[in-house]
């Protein structure tokens, strides 16, 4: 992992803890949270305010995330915001601090100019020791305070002064008076500002789930399911009648096809379309290079056809399928017919336009997941765990690529993998490149490139 640590691929843009008052201010709010301090005196801290140097010295890197549920968090500035989050339970749980930091940006950065916010994200739950707790997940909660109390004592310092001001008597009250005083030493004219933090709460009804393998639950649906790509045997009865697995692929397809969230990437952006599409094959090109022990020092872009001539008999489906779609784009050759249950068939599709999108995304690359680009963009727990089996030849590979053409334009790159842009008018031809006939064009429009989505009968 050293490698993806040196070049930022891994606990990058962490958050660094390293003066005196941050660190004492950190220790104030891990005491208040966990009963445990810290001796470290310089350590990173992600969103949540997670440090994995603090993980190792306290041997528990769940201190912040008991039982894998409630996460509690720290934040110690404004600039947490764009922290990645590590260990990474839920797929939800880093949008749901990131709004509640947009939602609460000036009381905020007015508290953690003073102090820590210690906080948790609280749901019902408070441990998922069978698959059918999680469908007791339905809504989470975000309760956050200074170590000092604050915003509640911001709060009660508010109500002393509705009193004070309505109270017939409240100019008398040498009690009410005294308390006032008292309590504004510590929060400051709550009058002309304010602290006061808002009350937040979010659904979380579709997620991914790090438990029980890794489940991708969809219950906010026309049409739910619980999806488990590594094996839905030991989930037992849920709530929900449809579970799939990886060996279902034409049961997926048709679940992504009846809700609407997946569509082919070369959707409206054919040009597009055929560079993600090449990548893709470079990346199963790479897979079944190293896995039958292929040397790619010193390989460029420009080897890769010479790597596929050389590993030819080694090449797997995928690559040639997503080779004649390349072909069927590029220079209007016969479609190729990718069903439902063909290796290449999810390495086609991109999530659509929907609330759901990053979600459909991650389990798109965990169904293709020879394409290391997607899986680092969009399933990163996933990536890190992938990544320590490969080969040292793919995993240099995999890096050079990521640092040369991802790190440099992230939103570029996101852009045109997963963008909905408007949709794009179909180029222009070359002259001596052939149409697609009517016959092909019609049934394109009725079942798209692939044919139709199976049916299990």
């Amino acid at each position: 992992m050293n490698r993806l640590i040196k070049h930022g691929l891994m606990f990058g843009n962490l958050f660094h803890v390293h003066s005196p008052a941050l660190v004492e201010r950190y220790n104030r709010a891990l005491e208040h949270l966990t009963g445990k301090r810290t001796d470290l005196s310089d350590f990173h801290i992600d969103i949540s305010g997670y440090s994995p140097e603090v993980g190792d010295e306290l041997n528990d890197h769940l201190y912040l995330n008991h039982q894998g549920v409630n996460r509690q968090f720290i934040l110690l500035s404004m600039e947490q915001r764009t922290a990645p989050l590590l260990n990474m339970k839920f797929s939800t749980s880093r949008a749901i601090l990131q709004d509640f930091i947009a939602e609460n940006e000036a009381q905020l950065f007015a508290l953690t100019a003073r102090d820590a916010v210690a906080g948790e994200l609280v749901n019902s739950v408070y441990d998922v020791t069978t698959p059918a707790r999680l469908f007791d997940i339905r809504r989470v909660e975000i309760e956050a305070d200074t170590t000092a109390g604050t915003v509640k004592d911001a709060e009660k310092l508010g109500a002393m002064v509705d009193r004070f001001k309505t109270e017939p008597d409240g100019w008398f009250d040498d009690v009410l008076i005294a308390d006032m005083i008292t309590l504004a030493g510590k929060t400051g004219d709550v009058v002309r500002n304010p602290v006061r933090l808002k009350q937040m709460g979010f659904d979380q009804r579709n997620f991914w789930t790090a438990h029980f393998g890794g489940l991708y639950v969809f219950q906010d649906l026309e049409h739910p399911a619980v999806i488990a790509p590594s094996g839905k045997g030991h989930l037992g009865k849920l709530p929900l009648e449809f579970v799939f697995d990886a060996s279902e692929p034409n049961r997926i397809a048709q679940f992504l096809t009846l809700n609407g969230l997946a569509e082919p990437i070369f959707e409206g952006r054919e040009t597009h379309a055929a560079a993600i599409l090449r990548q893709k094959m470079d990346f199963v090109l790479i897979d079944a290079v190293t896995s039958a022990g292929g040397d790619l020092s010193g390989t460029t872009r420009a080897d890769m056809r010479s790597l596929a001539r050389r590993f030819h008999a080694d090449l797997p489906q995928e690559f040639h399928a997503l080779g004649a779609l390349v072909n069927w784009i590029e220079n209007g050759s016969k479609w190729p017919l990718i069903t439902s249950d063909h290796p290449a068939y999810f390495y086609t599709l991109r999530a659509s336009d929907t609330k759901d999108a990053a979600l459909v995304n991650m389990l798109l690359a965990e169904l293709a997941p020879k394409d290391a680009r997607q899986m680092f963009i969009c399933h990163k727990e996933l990536f890190y765990a992938t990544y320590a089996q490969w080969p040292e030849a793919k995993k240099a590979y995999v890096v050079d690529f990521l640092v040369a053409e991802y790190q440099v334009d992230k939103a570029g790159a996101r852009d045109t993998l997963f963008g909905h842009d408007a949709p794009m008018a179909e180029p222009a031809r070359k002259r001596d490149v052939p149409k697609r006939d009517k016959g092909d064009r019609d049934m394109i429009a009725r079942v798209g490139p692939w044919g139709a989505v199976r049916r299990n009968r």
